[in-house]
């Protein structure tokens, strides 16, 4: 007589996934974000990651909701409030009215291998708790988010996603959340991404302290341009392309400093530019208040222009 299914021991990878669906499922919520008048604008997915009820989302999903309620995969409803959002990172931080809620234990995603199994938790098109599974695609992907910022060391797997996964945890098979899901390449076979959770955790100390999270600016527009043969070799310039400023903000820190439309910006700090890209990256919280050297070509010449970029 064949062994009952319910039996039968589970293979290793079933185990895995089991064991991370059952460690982290319980604290995966469907986020609903309702508009002005009342009716449903966006849903998505997230995770408790305290045991006072704050959940880590997707600043998408919550972008500029009028109201927001939270469901548990056991059937309480929350109301829900933003405690802040960080479209830079596609990171948000909500409070959940409920008391004795089940929360997630947080992971680190330094440490991740390509290839390790991953487990993604959450609300597909609205099928409450969905669960996928697959592996580390590829690691320090770098993702430009809806709000034209970068998002450095994301995850790349290929874990199936769908609308409405956006916000819930990417759990590893010991089940920790390791990072929080986030897009998805929609003509593409398995080519899903989510926030590797070390930054999501960093955005979230901060939003929860502050409500926001503190960046430096230069006040310019700039794009990446090439850098001519000549002037790179005269400069001896390794790079090929450099960041050319295009504007510059009425009373930013870049018109302070004097530096000027055309300029083409090819360090900070030392550092290379190769483009806005990288401008982006050094342009990190420390930096506002602190002075700092640009290396600009101007014309057929290299300044060192200092600046003070400032708070966002």
């Amino acid at each position: 007589m064949p062994l009952d299914v319910l039996t039968q021991p589970l293979d290793p990878y079933s185990a895995q996934v089991v064991q991370a669906f059952d460690r982290v499922g319980p604290a995966v919520v469907h986020v609903m974000a309702f508009g002005k008048d009342g009716r449903p604008a966006s849903q998505g997915s997230g995770v408790i990651f305290t045991p006072d009820g704050y959940v880590l989302t997707n600043s998408h999903v919550v972008a500029n909701a009028a109201g927001l309620r939270a469901s548990l995969t056991d059937g309480q409803d929350c109301q829900a409030v933003l405690v802040g959002d960080d479209p830079a990172t596609d990171i948000a931080v909500l409070r959940l009215s409920g008391t004795g809620l089940p929360h997630a234990e947080l992971g680190a995603s330094a440490g991740l291998r390509v290839g390790q199994l991953v487990v993604a938790i959450g609300n597909p098109l609205g099928f409450t708790c969905t669960v996928t599974a697959g592996i580390v695609s590829a690691l320090g992907r770098t993702l430009r988010t809806r709000s034209g910022g970068l998002i450095d060391s994301v995850i790349q797997t290929d874990a199936p996603l769908n609308p409405g996964n956006s916000g819930g945890p990417l759990v590893s098979g010991a089940g920790a959340v390791i990072g929080i899901n986030t897009a998805m390449i929609a003509p593409a076979q398995g080519i899903c991404f989510a926030i590797g959770i070390d930054t999501a955790i960093w955005v979230a100390t901060r939003l929860m302290h502050d409500g926001r999270v503190r960046r430096s600016r230069l006040g310019i527009s700039a794009q990446t341009v090439q850098i001519t043969t000549r002037l790179r070799r005269f400069h001896r310039l390794e790079q090929l392309t450099g960041a050319m400023i295009s504007d510059l903000a009425a009373d930013g820190a870049g018109r302070q400093a004097e530096l000027e439309v055309g300029d083409v910006v090819v360090s900070f700090d030392g550092a290379v530019v190769t483009g806005i890209d990288d401008l982006h990256r050094a342009l990190i919280s420390e930096r506002a208040g602190t002075s700092v050297s640009l290396g600009v070509l101007r014309r057929t010449e290299l300044l060192t222009v200092p600046v003070v970029p400032r708070e966002t």
